[in-house]
């Protein structure tokens, strides 16, 4: 999701319909590169601009590279679990959630920097209802958050270092296959992104939907904190997709990087805004949440992965933002209550 003009893009209200606040150019359209028609010359384009010249996912290249080398306990000493060196990753995972969940909270929804300028559903969040933890909305999304998530995310982190320090996780160094090497960063996204279509789907099978998932989806009206606001087995299953560092070999900068890719992504595809501007009337941002998401949190049972990879066009669950693909939604909704 590159930085971006949006001024020949803007659709604000009154002149969308009622529904949204904003929406982006409707119908939704095929963003993956898998599509044949548009030949290879526009799907490298696509690539070249999911990640250039700036973009969200090129940022938490860079996060994890400074994280690897300057904020991770080496190998040497991760070869033992202990307590100091697990507490240093926590705090760290725990600052990196803070920093931008929090950041970008204040700067959309306390101060109020862009108004509700490229925000999708302009909503207030809930206070004062008996759905969420602590009857509000946001500390609810705070709460699940830090205490569930950080943790679970430092769990796998842990284990990672741990396994690799050991020879339990197969290890690739930039030196002997530096192509390899680069190509992880780029192939990852679109691995997870078949992971989590697939655990997505499991996780909206009815019982453990109403055990887990359905704590994710009290926010029909998401937020920064809304992104990793998940029960603990959802977590649990959501970061399952690193397990292929135990198969593949990679170097462990690459599982920094998946791991923060699926955390620190959640939380900025949530924003509920398109993009973070410089103020209210900038003509330039960063490229945050997806509308392709937003339509999920709306109506549950479609738009179960994300734009790059179309699953949900191959397996029907495609909404593309037009009242057609709300009523086929809801009619599969009325069917799958019936079974």
């Amino acid at each position: 999701m590159a930085n971006m003009s949006f001024e020949a893009r803007k659709r604000e209200a009154p002149t969308v319909k009622p529904t949204w606040n904003y929406h982006p150019d409707l119908p939704l359209q095929d963003r993956s590169l898998f599509d044949l028609k548009r030949g290879p010359t526009e799907g490298l384009k696509l690539l070249w601009n999911s990640w250039m010249p700036v973009s969200d996912r090129l940022i938490v290249v860079a996060v994890s590279l400074l994280t690897w080398f300057y904020l991770t306990p080496s190998l040497s000493v991760t070869r033992t679990f202990a307590p100091d060196w697990i507490a240093a990753v926590y705090l760290r995972n725990l600052v990196l959630m803070i920093l931008l969940a929090g950041g970008m909270h204040l700067y959309l929804y306390t101060f109020k920097m862009q108004g509700n300028r490229f925000r999708y559903d302009a909503r207030p969040f809930h206070k004062k209802n008996a759905l969420f933890t602590f009857g509000s909305q946001f500390l609810d999304n705070v709460f699940w958050s830090i205490v569930s998530g950080v943790t679970v995310w430092t769990a796998y982190e842990v284990l990672g270092l741990w396994a690799y320090a050991n020879g339990y996780m197969p290890m690739l160094e930039f030196a002997s296959h530096p192509v390899w090497f680069v190509l992880w960063f780029i192939l990852l996204p679109f691995y997870g992104v078949l992971h989590f279509y697939w655990i997505h789907r499991l996780l909206h099978w009815g019982p453990l939907y109403n055990f887990a998932h359905s704590l994710h989806h009290r926010n029909v009206t998401v937020g920064p904190w809304s992104g990793m606001s998940m029960h603990p087995v959802e977590h649990i299953i959501y970061l399952s997709s690193v397990i292929i560092h135990f198969v593949l070999a990679s170097h462990p900068v690459h599982f920094l990087f998946h791991l923060q890719s699926k955390v620190l992504l959640a939380v900025s595809s949530h924003a509920g805004y398109e993009a973070v501007t410089l103020g209210e009337n900038g003509n330039t941002g960063l490229r945050v949440g997806d509308f392709f998401h937003q339509l999920h949190h709306r109506y549950f049972e479609c738009n179960y992965g994300e734009p790059e990879v179309p699953c949900d066009k191959w397996f029907g669950t495609f909404h593309d933002g037009s009242e057609e693909a709300t009523a086929r939604t809801r009619s599969r909704m009325k069917e799958m209550r019936r079974k």
